[in-house]
């Protein structure tokens, strides 16, 4: 069996100064923030977040893009809350990633995806968000991608598009056979995204059929699919603080 390596990181020339790279704890506030910032408040209402709550993404396919090269604030709580971080010194590019680099960052295909070596005045800021999720498809295996996210001031730069050309990248990689997704047909259609395999697949909630977009990884994955599409991620660990409330309440009542 393939031992697959976890991503680190893809990365972008000058012209376009962002790079792909593996979500990281450190990226949660900004995420947050930058997820209320593009969906509105109500965005834990949408259908498909009830394919999320409480599970955790597939393991190696939540992705951040960040930026680079600019002022670092002043405080580490404000670093904290804008998604700032410090640069290491050098990250690799791993083989998972090969196939999304050329074209779409802007390297030579030939030419390994570099960081520029860091230093103290260095440091990178969260400006796009993507992660994958285990869901079953009508009893089909297959994964739903969501949300997707670019900071205001870097859309039109290719971040989007960066962003799922390495999730898809990854996933193909890690041996997933089909991606879903709800969204506009006219932006997903160029990454090979369509409704030819979800007419009789359904989503737990309200939603628009037409948006509701499938790419196969693996030739023939989606055919016969049919269902609910339902979560099947493992679950989120709870919170500490969480546990030892209830412990405190059951001690309480057993008292």
């Amino acid at each position: 069996m393939t031992a697959f390596r976890k991503t680190q990181t893809a990365l972008t020339t000058k012209a376009a100064p962002f790079a792909i790279r593996a979500e990281k704890v450190s990226d949660v506030v900004a995420r947050e923030a930058l997820l209320d910032a593009c969906f509105g408040a109500n965005r834990q209402q949408r259908t498909c977040q009830r394919l999320r709550d409480g599970r955790a993404p597939a393991d190696g396919l939540a992705l951040s893009a960040v930026a680079r090269g600019a002022v670092v604030p002043n405080s580490k709580f404000a670093m904290l809350a804008a998604g700032w971080e410090r640069t290491s010194n050098s990250i690799r590019t791993t083989a998972n990633l090969r196939s999304a680099r050329g074209d779409s960052f802007g390297n030579s295909p030939k030419e390994p995806c570099r960081e520029t070596v860091g230093n103290s005045r260095n440091a990178t800021r969260l400006v796009g968000t993507v992660r994958l999720w285990h869901v079953s498809a009508g009893g089909t295996r297959a994964l739903v991608l969501g949300p997707l996210a670019v900071d205001s001031a870097f859309r039109s730069k290719g971040v989007g598009a960066a962003l799922i050309t390495c999730a898809l990248a990854a996933a193909r990689a890690r041996g997933h056979r089909a991606v879903l997704l709800l969204g506009d047909a006219a932006y997903y259609g160029r990454f090979g995204f369509s409704a030819t395999k979800t007419a009789e697949l359904m989503l737990p909630g309200a939603y628009e059929p037409e948006r509701l977009l499938a790419i196969e990884l693996a030739h023939g994955a989606l055919d016969g699919a049919w269902g609910m599409i339902v979560p099947t991620g493992g679950s989120l660990p709870k919170p500490k603080a969480a546990r030892a409330r209830r412990s405190l309440r059951a001690a309480a009542a057993v008292a």
